[in-house]
């Protein structure tokens, strides 16, 4: 990672108050760094390779796939130094919100403590393709609310960072959050990614408090409509795909 005032990636992270964002996190399903993860000339580094197909193990045209509309692209190996170094310092940084969510839902833990060894754990099952994504949306692209679901053996949370200023490079595409409340309408969510900063959000679910005790709150995410200019975000996913 280019070296800058922000520091190591290790450093970036541990600049942020997790506990507001944990905080964030079980009330909304999602949470928005306060201090950015990437510099300027980092951001636009990141998005540029987008147009280095040799960095890619496969594209996906949205369109095609009624997804949407517009491109993204996962990378393959291996993962290019910003994006391999902000996985790894992230991931012990969500473990133990992980780890809370699943007890409070009774669920299995079964997250080690090490990015790699769940990666392992990943391969073994058949999950050995990277997920990360690099994404560009142009003007009327959008993305369908969905889940990123890859396999049997899933990360619950997610990040994805905006590599392009809003309001100056483009308009519109803000990122959406939806929950199915049991009995009631679902609720929704916009954020707007500031350049560099980073969204913390539920891979598919959070625990909701009940007259039981905790139930899970179905959630799923995607993009509003880029109106103008283009917009590149980087998403990292904690666990790889079949």
């Amino acid at each position: 990672m280019t070296s800058t005032s922000l520091g190591t990636a290790q450093d970036r992270l541990d600049a942020l108050d997790w506990a507001e964002l944990a905080g964030e996190l079980d009330e909304f399903g999602s949470a928005l760094t306060s201090r950015p993860v990437l510099a300027p000339d980092e951001c636009r580094s990141v998005a540029a390779l987008y147009d280095d197909a040799a960095r890619f193990r496969s594209t996906v045209d949205m369109a095609r796939y009624r997804f949407g509309r517009g491109q993204y692209r996962y990378f393959g190996h291996p993962l290019p130094e910003p994006v391999r170094e902000l996985r790894a310092a992230f991931y012990p940084r969500l473990l133990p919100i992980a780890r809370s969510w699943a007890r409070r839902l009774n669920r299995p833990a079964p997250w080690p403590d090490d990015l790699g060894t769940w990666l392992e754990h990943c391969h073994a099952a058949g999950q050995t393709r990277p997920a990360p994504i690099l994404l560009r949306y142009g003007p009327g692209d959008w993305n369908a609310l969905h889940r990123d679901l890859y396999g049997e053996l899933v990360f619950p949370l997610q990040v994805v960072i905006g590599l392009d200023e809003p309001g100056v490079d483009y308009r519109g595409g803000e990122f959406l959050m939806t929950e199915q409340r049991p009995r009631a309408q679902s609720r929704g969510f916009a954020t707007t990614l500031t350049r560099g900063h980073a969204l913390v959000f539920t891979t598919r679910d959070r625990p909701v408090r009940s007259v039981r005790g905790w139930a899970n709150g179905p959630m799923r995410h995607g993009v509003s409509t880029v109106r103008t200019g283009r917009r590149h975000t980087l998403g990292l996913v904690f666990h790889d795909a079949e």
